[in-house]
Order: structure tokens, then sequence, then C-alpha cells
């Protein structure tokens, strides 16, 4: 039977997550506090995992590039190479266990997403480790040689063109992930717009000056002042806006889920 009002109109159903618990600010702290340390706990077994292959990961992956421009690298000082291989674990850790950490990111923001939302979660975190290792490739085979070439090209008879392997490690796993963060933009735009932050018509209208910001960051972050290599990072990150544009548009919500 439907339950009558005192009016004798029939009584509004109950809401459908009435018999949910609210969570507490200290509950969505402790969720968090595990969300942590299950990704502290991926990174820490991905660095084990790194530290097997360390030989290999800096000789043969991170010197390669190197040694095909020709530079030779020197370590300066007599704990360098110790902590040369403790960053580079550490680092390509983080690079490596990069799915599980947005897996648990998405997991401790599902709560704020539809029901339907939340089914994809597989899906979301597939797309977003696809751009970050999307973005690590690109530099890696693409902008990390100009660079280098670049660099090359300043060597003499007089003065040898030697780099300090620590410093030369810092700055390629520095761009490695900062140009997997850099992809991470569509998916940025579809969660802004998802909150109702962002919408397409509004990144239409900025369009040009997302172009001019897009070059003067370019010019700043990469580390040659030659136009080859701004042009290399501007042109995906142009790219990648267009994109952004088009993920909005598709991640608007209707307007029966906002009636909803």
């Amino acid at each position: 039977m439907i339950p009558m009002s005192p009016v004798g109109t029939p009584a509004d159903p109950e809401p459908v997550h009435a018999n949910r618990r609210e969570m507490s600010f200290l509950d969505h702290l402790e969720e968090l506090r595990w969300s942590i340390l299950k990704v502290v706990v991926g990174v820490l077994l991905a660095a084990i995992a790194c530290s097997v292959y360390a030989d290999f990961i800096v000789t043969t992956i991170l010197l390669g590039p190197l040694k095909t421009a020709g530079m030779k690298a020197q370590v300066l000082s007599p704990y360098g190479i110790v902590l040369l291989y403790m960053e580079t674990v550490l680092i390509c850790g983080l690079i490596l266990s990069m799915p599980n950490t947005l897996y648990w990111l998405w997991k401790f923001v599902a709560p704020g997403l539809l029901p339907k939302e939340r089914r994809y979660i597989s899906r979301i975190v597939f797309f977003t480790s696809l751009c970050f290792f999307s973005g690590v490739a690109f530099a890696y085979y693409i902008l990390l040689p100009t660079a280098l070439k670049f660099f090359a090209t300043f060597g003499t008879d007089q003065i040898d063109l030697n780099i300090a392997l620590d410093r030369y490690v810092s700055f390629v796993l520095a761009m490695l992930l900062g140009a997997g963060l850099v992809f991470e933009l569509p998916m940025i735009s579809y969660f802004l717009s998802k909150m109702g932050f962002l919408t397409p018509a509004f990144m239409r209208h900025y369009r040009r000056h997302a172009i001019v910001a897009i070059l003067i960051i370019s010019a700043v972050v990469t580390p040659t002042p030659d136009v080859v290599t701004q042009v290399l990072l501007a042109a995906p990150m142009m790219l990648l806006y267009e994109i952004g544009i088009f993920v909005s548009h598709v991640s608007q919500p209707s307007k029966d889920g906002e009636a909803a």
C-alpha cells in the first residue's frame, strides 16, 4: 500500500540514499589515510622492483640518450652514485606505480560521483594512465633527444662537455614526470566539466588566450632557447587543449541529470 499523508495524498517516497550513513569529517580523514597508505605501499613495491633492474635503468634507459648525443657523464662527489641510484629507484617507482596511485585517487573521490560514473572507475584509471605514460614517452623520445642535441652543439676542442651524472638524471626524471602530468589535461577537463567549473563555450572563447599562455609556458619550461624545442612542447599542449574542449563537451551533464 502507498503511505498516505495527513491530507489524503500519497506521501513522498523516502530518498534513495536515506538509509546510507553520511560520512563524518573524521571518516573522510580515515579513508584518506588508508588511500595514502595504499599509494605509498604501491610506490615502495614498484621501487623495490626497479631496484632489481637499477643498473639497466641507469646505464641503458637514462644514459642511452646521453650516449646517442655523444656526451659523457661524470660523478663529482664520492656519495653521488649512491644518491643517484636512490633517486632513480624512487622516481621510477613513482612513475611505474602511477596506475595504482590513480586508482586509489579515484576510489577516494568516487563517493562524489554519480552511481553510473562509479562503474567506470577502471576505464577512468586506464585513460588517465594512458595520458600519463603518453607524456612520459613523448618526453623521452622527442623532447629529451632534441634538448641533448642542442646542448652537444656547444662543445669545443678546448672545453670538454661533461655532464654531472646526478644533475643529468634529476633533469631527465623531472622532465619525464612533468610531461606525464601535463598530458593529464584532458582528464582534468573531464572532471572540471563534471563539477560544472568548466564548459566548452568557455574554453572556445578563451582559445586565443590559451594559445598565448601555452607559448609562454613552453618558452619558460623548455630547457633550450631554440624555437624547435619550444614548438615541440607547444604543439602537443595545443592539441591537448582541443581534446580538452571535446572532452568537456562530452562530459557535460545532461538536463535530465541536472533535474534529477
